[in-house]
């Protein structure tokens, strides 16, 4: 699934508006697959942290928007509508998903002592990503779209359906508690982390 980035989600709402006006539920909705396919398996990896799941509930989104798109009344944004499904789905998988074992002190610290031993940058992909992970949700969630798919505060907001304000709040919550870890396993300083959100 490839994302069409050359169209804002504004102009997405108006051509998919058009379609379903003209009858083209099925032209409708291969165009926001093309559109927003790519982002809604972000949106679901980030809060599952595993592709696979996240592949199973960007399917199950697509499913939801098929069988919804002929009642979306334009009341919202289109995108908000898409994001809150992709939300929902990728919520409902959290909570089936079997208990698994979390990101222990013992792992973390066996990093550590990885990076330390070979002098590795600490803000190593190999490094950073566990501690990264290790947080808790709304700070790992936020963290994740920001830094790691490189989208503004703005967007993060849409996707999440919250207030941009709560999402800056969360990137330095999660920013702070990430140094704090990091200074309590030796890693150095993470100021690149601590640079204010835009």
């Amino acid at each position: 699934m490839a994302d069409d980035p050359t169209t804002p989600d504004g102009a997405a709402d108006a051509d998919v508006a058009a379609l379903m006006r003209d009858g083209g539920q099925a032209a409708a909705f291969d165009l926001i697959v093309a559109r927003y396919g790519r982002r809604i398996f972000r949106l679901c990896h980030a809060f599952l942290r595993d592709a696979a799941l996240a592949e199973d509930a960007a399917q199950e989104t697509f499913v939801r928007i098929w069988r919804a798109l002929d009642s979306f009344d334009g009341r919202a944004a289109l995108s908000t509508w898409i994001y809150a499904i992709a939300r929902n789905c990728a919520l409902t998988a959290l909570r089936r998903r079997r208990p698994t074992e979390s990101l222990s002190d013992e792992t973390v610290a066996i990093a550590a002592d990885r990076a330390a031993a070979t002098d590795a940058d600490p803000l190593d992909e190999n490094t950073l990503r566990p501690l990264v992970d290790g947080l808790p949700s709304p700070y790992r969630v936020a963290l994740t779209l920001f830094y790691y798919e490189e989208r503004s505060v703005a967007d993060v907001a849409l996707q999440l359906g919250l207030p941009q304000n709560t999402i800056k709040s969360h990137l330095s919550r999660g920013r702070a508690l990430l140094l704090q870890r990091m200074q309590q396993l030796g890693l150095g300083d993470a100021s690149l982390w601590m640079t204010p959100a835009a």
